[in-house]
């Protein structure tokens, strides 16, 4: 049986990030990592900014050269089944055993589908794979249905009318981001959208989608239909757990770890999306975005690696469409008070502003950095002290 000293299960950005973290304590131990990816570990944000914005910014790029980096063996199409704690081994859906001294579970979310046959004209946007396909779909002024106001789904949809294509975005908000953002940010963040020519088709779901050999067909809840030549779903996603599950590891809304990291098995740690942990500051969290998978990824390749730290990071997220840029700590909630701030506007007239997100005592549980760089920190430095006062809050972040 093939045995691997570290073994990292999932091949994104944590994998990438852990098996550099493994390196930076043990420069000779072997690492394995088994993706069920195309790609070896690539950085997952571009496909829905850079790659379509930023001429500068090439597909070269995008790869993290995580074996000649890190020496990591790299397996690819291949999908662990089955975990063997009592046998220190995993299983593959070609029946392959491979075993493990330390092992790492990095399996990430599946994006939400919609009832729809197998298509290749129906996205759920994800993977670099997809990313070549949806390139393939664009552009020469097609149209294209995009499926969910969310983070992927937006970037999506600004990342294709930039690209010569028509676009249809449906969400079931009547202002695109109003579940995200107080009710003046929403409208300023839906006019860059409908300001660049993108179709807001406002308080709809999708209750059908119906692909054909050239074209696809949308049902809408009112009967509405939409014929475009392709549509892409971001509807959200989920944490892949079912190994965890299956093994008896305890997960609760992710696999549960402790601040190294590590599950209720002490030979087997958890990163990115799937992992629980206790944050510092925002209690026992899931994170779902980059900056958590690459510093928490560092952060458990260290802890398998024999460090003993904590994971301390309280992770940032961010978007950026239409040459607007917003990052955010904590809870960002619209049903939550909202304190808005607004600071005197950029070099170029942009506006900036500052959304303090509060609970039922006042206190900041996420903050909302609209155009302001270089302010996590104190946005994090914000949700630590928890001031409930408004007039200190306003001064807080300027």
């Amino acid at each position: 049986m093939e045995s691997f000293d570290y073994l990292i299960v999932g091949g994104g950005m944590v994998a990438d990030a852990a098996a550099r973290g493994i390196r930076e304590i043990d420069s000779d131990g072997v690492i394995g990592i088994l993706s069920a990816d195309v790609d070896e570990p690539y950085t997952r944000p571009a496909l829905s900014k850079k790659l379509w914005t930023d001429p500068d910014f090439t597909a070269d790029q995008v790869p993290l050269r995580t074996a000649d980096d890190t020496g990591a063996v790299i397996r690819l199409r291949t999908l662990v089944t089955e975990l063997d704690r009592d046998g220190r081994s995993v299983v593959t859906a070609s029946g392959e055993r491979i075993g493990y001294r330390r092992l790492l579970l990095a399996t990430g979310s599946k994006p939400g589908d919609a009832d729809s046959p197998p298509s290749d004209r129906v996205l759920a946007f994800r993977s670099a794979a997809d990313y070549r396909r949806l390139r393939e779909l664009a552009g020469h002024g097609r149209r294209i249905v995009v499926v969910g106001g969310g983070y992927i789904g937006a970037e999506i949809a600004a990342a294709l009318v930039q690209n010569d294509t028509v676009v249809d975005l449906v969400f079931p908000d009547a202002v695109l981001g109003a579940a995200t953002f107080p009710p003046a940010i929403a409208e300023r963040y839906e006019s860059l959208f409908a300001d660049a020519g993108v179709n807001l088709v406002r308080g709809r779901r999708v209750e059908r989608v119906a692909p054909l050999t050239d074209t696809v067909t949308l049902t809408l809840d009112d009967d509405t239909e939409l014929h475009a030549d392709a549509a892409v779903l971001g509807l959200g996603v989920t944490p892949v757990t079912d190994l965890a599950e299956t093994a008896g590891l305890r997960v609760e809304d992710g696999v549960v770890v402790d601040e190294h990291l590590v599950t209720s098995d002490d030979s087997i740690w958890a990163a990115g999306d799937i992992a629980s942990y206790p944050d510092r500051l925002l209690g026992r969290t899931r994170v779902e975005h980059v900056d958590n998978a690459q510093e928490m990824g560092r952060a458990a390749g260290r802890s398998m690696a024999g460090a003993a730290e904590a994971y301390r990071h309280t992770p940032f997220f961010y978007s950026a469409v239409f040459g607007i840029r917003w990052e955010a700590v904590g809870s960002l909630d619209a049903e939550l008070d909202a304190l808005v701030v607004d600071l005197e506007p950029d070099d170029d007239g942009r506006e900036r502003t500052v959304v303090y997100y509060r609970d039922d005592s006042g206190a900041p549980v996420g903050v909302l950095l609209w155009n302001v760089a270089d302010a996590t920190d104190s946005a994090r430095l914000v949700l630590a002290d928890a001031p409930t006062d408004q007039h200190e809050l306003r001064g807080r972040i300027r």
